[in-house]
C-alpha cells in the first residue's frame, strides 16, 4: 500500500514522503491522520504544494540575501566602559547585539547571531548571523571607549 505522509513518522519518513508499507500500517497510518493513500488527485495535491513551498523558499531566501547585502554594509558600535590597561568591563552578548539591529530596523532573533568567541576586546569583531540555511551575513560589532 502506497501513502503520503502528512507528518514526520519515525523510522518511516518525513512529512510529503510517498512510502510503500504493508495494509495494516498503512491503515494504522490513515487512521490516525499520519498519512493518506496514494491516489493520483493527491498526488497532484501533493505535487502543487510541493511547487508552492519552492516558490515561498526562493522568496524567503531572495528576501535573506537582501537583507544580509545590507548587514554586511553596516557596523554596529558598542560604547563600554575599561579599565586599566584598555580592559572591558563584562562581554556583549547576541541579546545586545539583536536589540541594537532591532534599533536600526532589522529584525533579527538572538538565537541566529552565532558567537565563535566572546566579544570582550576593543575593535571590532567579526559575527555571523544566521539568516537562512543557507545564507550567513557577517556584521562588523566594534566596541569603542
Amino acid at each position: 500500500m502506497k501513502v503520503i505522509l502528512l507528518s514526520d513518522v519515525k523510522k518511516q519518513g518525513k512529512k510529503n514522503d510517498i512510502i510503500n508499507v504493508k495494509d495494516g500500517y498503512g491503515t494504522f497510518l490513515i487512521k490516525n491522520k499520519l498519512a493518506v493513500l496514494e491516489t493520483t488527485g493527491s498526488s497532484k495535491v501533493l505535487q502543487r504544494q510541493n511547487e508552492m513551498a519552492a516558490k515561498e523558499e526562493a522568496l524567503l531566501l531572495k528576501q535573506c540575501e537582501e537583507i544580509k547585502s545590507k548587514l554586511e554594509k553596516t557596523v554596529l558600535k558598542f560604547n563600554v566602559k575599561t579599565g586599566k590597561d584598555d580592559q572591558v568591563f563584562g562581554t556583549i552578548s547576541t541579546k545586545q547585539i539583536s536589540s541594537k539591529l532591532k534599533d536600526l530596523g532589522f529584525n533579527v532573533d538572538k538565537r541566529k547571531i552565532k558567537l565563535d568567541v566572546p566579544i570582550n576586546s576593543l575593535g571590532v569583531t567579526n559575527v555571523k548571523i544566521e539568516l537562512h540555511k543557507k545564507v550567513t551575513a557577517i556584521l562588523k560589532v566594534e566596541l569603542c571607549k
